[in-house]
């Protein structure tokens, strides 16, 4: 679903019973755009995009493979439809939109819930269909 704001639109769906619990992470406006940004939400590393339209998305900043805490350093991309972080150690493509790797089906990086209140860019929780 898609969720507006005074200030940008960002990306939102239900994620269960912390829903509502958002954390603020930086002002829209200090993330780059086509960049991302670690941030430390509820324990968790956390890596924040902002892609070339101001959509934010939110993914584990964990890349899967090494246990190394660097997606935010990736680099964005798009394959056909679909906007990718691409791992900056061994450039595996992770889906901003769901957190799936779309060179290896048996690899996903979990998803949370972002939007953005009053240029505030805020994650919420972690997507019901992710990985723990």
């Amino acid at each position: 679903m898609t969720t507006s704001t005074s200030t940008s639109t960002s990306t939102s769906t239900s994620a269960g019973p912390d829903e509502l619990l958002w954390v603020p992470v930086c002002p829209l406006d200090a993330l780059a755009r086509e960049a991302g940004v670690p941030a430390l939400v509820r324990g968790e590393a956390v890596a924040v995009f902002r892609t070339h339209d101001d959509q934010v998305h939110a993914l584990s900043n964990i890349d899967p493979v090494t246990g190394a805490s660097v997606l935010s350093r990736g680099i964005i991309g798009t394959r056909g439809d679909e906007v990718f972080v691409a791992s900056p150690l061994h450039k595996e493509h992770y889906a901003l939109r769901d957190g799936r790797c779309l060179d290896d089906p048996t690899l996903r990086v979990a998803a949370y819930d972002t939007r953005v209140v009053d240029g505030e860019v805020q994650v919420g929780g972690r997507r019901p269909e992710c990985p723990q």
